[in-house]
């Protein structure tokens, strides 16, 4: 009745090494995704476009052989660390686009599902809250609220998403956070710029003053 135990065995056992060499090339990928993301966002930041835009080609390029391994054996799943990357991605490619003034990328452009799309919108919330305070420090306020203005358009958009969790993969806590650093910012925002109209009434008055 075991005649051909061996022939199967041998079997199961290609196919189950065929998964778990493309699981660790996907998993091993999905972290060098993350860490390219994580360094276009460092370089937009620092106003390094050209640096920022060679990352979020290398990021793409990581996130194709990700989703190669992963087409390759699906039974690996797209959840967990594979479908953070794509969404640490998503971001990273948006946050590029925004802040550079350049045309937002849509799913299609950078490779990635409907849903990652979304979320990597989200979080890119988060960044651009970031900016906002950056250009505070600067004294630059103007340039500030155009950014505050596309951080509530980002939310306004992701509020009409009303479908369930796993369907968006998460996008309504991502929506929720969203809110959360609107509001924080245009405090911070509202107090800058009444801070900047003080301070120039009194240089104003300072130089009345003088001209008396």
């Amino acid at each position: 009745m075991l005649g051909r135990i061996d022939e199967y065995a041998d079997a199961a056992r290609e196919h189950l090494e065929t998964i778990h060499s493309d699981r660790e090339k996907a998993y091993t990928t999905s972290r060098e995704v993350v860490q390219a993301a994580s360094a276009t966002i460092k370089a937009v930041h620092r106003e390094e476009f050209d640096a920022a835009r060679e990352q979020v080609e290398k990021t793409h390029a990581l996130h194709d052989r990700m989703m190669e391994a992963v087409e390759a054996s699906p039974v690996i799943g797209y959840s967990g660390v594979v479908g953070d990357a794509a969404r640490e991605y998503a971001e990273a490619a948006l946050v590029l686009a925004l802040i550079a003034d350049n045309e937002l990328p849509g799913p299609a452009d950078i490779g990635v599902d409907h849903a990652d799309w979304l979320n990597g919108l989200g979080d890119t919330v988060g960044e651009l809250r970031r900016h906002v305070l950056d250009l505070i420090r600067q004294d630059e306020v103007d340039d500030a609220e155009k950014y505050l203005q596309m951080m509530d358009e980002i939310h306004q958009t992701l509020m009409s998403f009303d479908y369930p969790q796993a369907v968006t993969k998460g996008l309504r806590t991502r929506t929720d956070q969203a809110r959360g650093a609107v509001e924080r910012t245009r405090g911070d925002l509202t107090n800058a710029l009444r801070q900047s109209r003080l301070e120039r009434r009194m240089r104003e008055l300072e130089e009345a003053l003088g001209d008396g």
